[in-house]
């Protein structure tokens, strides 16, 4: 039998480690193991009672091909060889008092590492790995568009994996002449629920077994923070993510869709929210009408900050727990997707139009007391932060990118009567309809 697992075991001692395929050949207390290893030639010396007349010779094939497929491309490379190749790796062959077992059975993230290498990801992909490839896709159209605003400021990228399967990939932007930060995130998580996770989740989502102890989740997000030099120029958030919980084998049982985005101006402009909630609503409008209006009170609530009473900025759409009650999973990844296609109309007509306008220190200064409410808001109230932060290897630098590089905090400030400051107050103290 072809063996893909890279240990074998035997009461707890490892018999035999190795990256290449393996064939095992049982008998009632022994086994034989064939193993193709990489070969060189031998230095002058005198021949050894284990070496062969037969030439050992291979390289590193991929997992997917067979031993048949694995014999013909030693002997094609053997042919023509002459003398005693010695091989790097020498195996014993034993005889067992008890039965080998297979350890290390591959993870999920695994065996979807090695669907995305042999096949890509289609149509027919499941719904985790077509997430996976949307979000990758549109973080790189959004870094390049942004790096374009400021070409001398590059973008610091970092690579990262998590241990239990996943990671992800942080693009960051500090100190440049558009953006005092700008981070563009895509994360995805491989992990375990227990018990008490799946109890809670099951409050919006009915299809989660209720009988087991823990369960296994996949979940892929981007995540965007932007926040400008100019104080004229608002500081923008966009998520979208997609959650998912699995059995052992990887088939999913329950699935939702998340995200939005919103705008948090330090001064308003009328025009700038007018275009920025008319792009969201465009792309809400070629789904549900409905979607707009529903989506955007549930964003006016949930970017409330109680202990000041006021919103963190004029708001967008927001939305969370999209499962199969509200409409089927293609239909919302659609969503999810003009969603993201949205984003840089919509916003990259204000930055043009504010990064370079006049600004005076009192107006810099108002800037970093508001850049300090957008901090209490995420430290304090968001779920996102919170479940970053709780999750099992988690990536810290990445989850708080979302803070601003500088912010400010001033003991029983006011607003002047009348002041520009003041008419922003009104509008985060009572939601607007802007279209």
């Amino acid at each position: 039998m072809a063996v893909p697992t890279p240990s074998l075991r035997r009461a707890g001692r490892t018999l035999l480690s190795t990256q290449f395929p393996i064939q095992i050949l049982p008998s009632p207390r022994s086994v034989q193991v064939r193993c193709y290893a990489a070969a060189k030639p031998p230095s002058p010396r005198q021949p050894r009672p284990y070496e062969s007349e037969k030439p050992l010779v291979s390289s590193r094939p991929r997992p997917s091909q067979d031993t048949a497929a694995l014999a013909d491309l030693v002997k094609k490379k053997n042919e023509g060889r002459k003398g005693v190749m010695a091989p790097y790796i020498r195996l014993g062959v034993g005889v067992f008092t008890s039965p080998l077992q297979l350890t290390e059975a591959p993870s999920i993230a695994d065996r979807d590492t090695l669907q995305k290498r042999e096949s890509g990801v289609t149509e027919k992909s499941p719904m985790r790995l077509r997430m996976e490839a949307l979000i990758k896709e549109k973080q790189g159209e959004i870094v390049a568009a942004l790096q374009e605003l400021d070409p001398a400021t590059k973008f610091r990228t970092d690579t990262w994996s998590r241990p239990a399967g996943g990671g992800g990939i942080s693009c960051v932007q500090q100190d440049g002449n558009v953006f005092e930060k700008a981070g563009v995130n895509t994360s995805i998580v491989y992990g375990t629920l227990p018990r008490p996770a799946i109890e809670k989740m099951r409050v919006n989502h009915k299809a989660i077994d209720p009988d087991v102890d823990s369960l296994e989740f996949f979940a892929a997000g981007l995540s965007l923070v932007l926040h400008p030099q100019n104080p004229n120029a608002p500081t923008v958030h966009l998520n979208y993510r997609y959650f998912e919980t699995m059995d052992t084998e990887g088939k999913c049982n329950a699935w939702w869709f998340g995200g939005g985005t919103d705008l948090t101006p330090t001064y308003l402009y009328d025009e700038d929210a007018i275009h920025f909630h008319r792009s969201i609503k465009d792309a809400c409008d070629k789904h549900d009408r409905g979607y707009y209006p529903r989506f955007k009170q549930w964003c006016d609530k949930y970017f409330y900050i109680p202990h000041r009473q006021e919103s963190r900025g004029i708001g967008g759409i927001f939305f969370d727990d999209l499962d199969v009650e509200e409409k089927d999973q293609e239909q919302l990844f659609s969503f999810v997707k003009d969603c993201l296609s949205s984003f840089l109309p919509g916003y990259l007509p204000i930055i043009t139009r504010r990064k370079d306008m006049p600004f005076s220190e009192r107006e810099k200064q108002w800037q970093q007391l508001r850049r300090g409410r957008y901090v209490e808001f995420n430290l304090v109230h968001d779920r996102g932060t919170s479940f970053g932060l709780n999750t099992p290897s988690a990536r810290v630098e990445s989850i708080l990118m979302s803070l601003p590089l500088t912010a400010r905090w001033m003991y029983m400030h006011e607003a002047e009567k009348g002041s520009r400051e003041e008419r922003i107050l009104n509008v985060l103290k009572q939601p607007v309809e802007w279209i």
